[in-house]
């Protein structure tokens, strides 16, 4: 969490403690549905092995990296064409305990291989709780949209996920919201973020209020030891969810609190 920020949702409500081999950072911790880690640095054995990118520039370790995590995700993370899996409903589950409080959300429509989210915006949905999702506005502006049900969303632009019908928001909208639910092919033990590369949050993430708390959603190996490549402009995340469990990084928001040897 950013410093000086109140929590807006109840961190310690309803956890039950778990073992668990996964730490942070040397100076960090890592809580697992309510129970603190240790701190030496170890990661779980669980996380995907990646390329060693160290000697590229940033912007080629990223293509590195997107390139296996892609592959991997195609490989071993097939969603079904109809009806969701076990593990939809794990996720969904974790995250909605992750917001649990919150009265709006901004989040995405899942495509393909990835973290299935569209369980989930149903379950918010019915709860009552505003989602907005993105969408491309006029002259290709990124805007937001609010979701209205799974009935309402359509392919309204070429390589893009579904978006919601009705009018679109100003990216600044993503400001009163109470949480972020984004995407990412891997997060590290310090909140670093590897995007798809297409820039929407770089842009989004600035907007949003110092109150709201920024969630990656992903598969559980995508969760890595690190260090993830990470540029000046790129917003590191608050919290992990997974289909195992979730994750808060409890250091308060790396945004503020990475140091130069984590």
């Amino acid at each position: 969490r950013r410093p000086g920020v109140r929590p807006l949702f109840s961190w310690h409500s309803g956890y039950r403690q778990v073992g668990d081999t996964r730490c942070a950072p040397p100076g960090r911790t890592v809580q697992t549905r309510g129970a603190i880690t240790c701190e030496d640095g170890s990661m779980t054995t669980g996380a995907l092995e990646l390329p060693d990118t160290s000697q590229l520039e940033v912007d080629d370790a990223k293509d590195e990296l997107r390139k296996v995590l892609r592959e991997h995700r195609r490989a071993h993370h097939r969603h079904p064409s109809s009806g969701h899996t076990a593990a939809c409903e794990a996720l969904t589950e974790h995250a909605l305990e992750a917001v649990a409080g919150a009265a709006s959300v901004a989040t995405f429509v899942s495509t393909g291989a990835e973290p299935c989210t569209r369980l989930l915006l149903e379950r918010l949905h019915e709860a009552g709780v505003e989602v907005l999702l993105p969408v491309l506005g006029p002259h290709l502006a990124r805007c937001w949209g609010r979701f209205r049900g799974a009935g309402d969303l359509a392919e309204r632009a070429p390589r893009r996920p579904p978006e919601p019908s009705g009018p679109t928001l100003p990216a600044d909208a993503v400001g009163q919201v109470d949480a972020l639910i984004i995407p990412a092919l891997a997060v590290d033990g310090a909140g670093r973020r590897l995007g798809q590369g297409g820039g929407w949050y770089d842009r989004m993430l600035p907007l949003r209020s110092p109150e709201a708390h920024t969630f990656a959603i992903l598969h559980p190996e995508e969760l890595v030891p690190g260090p993830l490549p990470m540029e000046e402009h790129d917003e590191p995340v608050d919290a992990v969810i997974t289909a195992e469990e979730w994750f808060l990084l409890a250091a308060g928001s790396p945004a503020r609190a990475m140091s130069p040897e984590s």
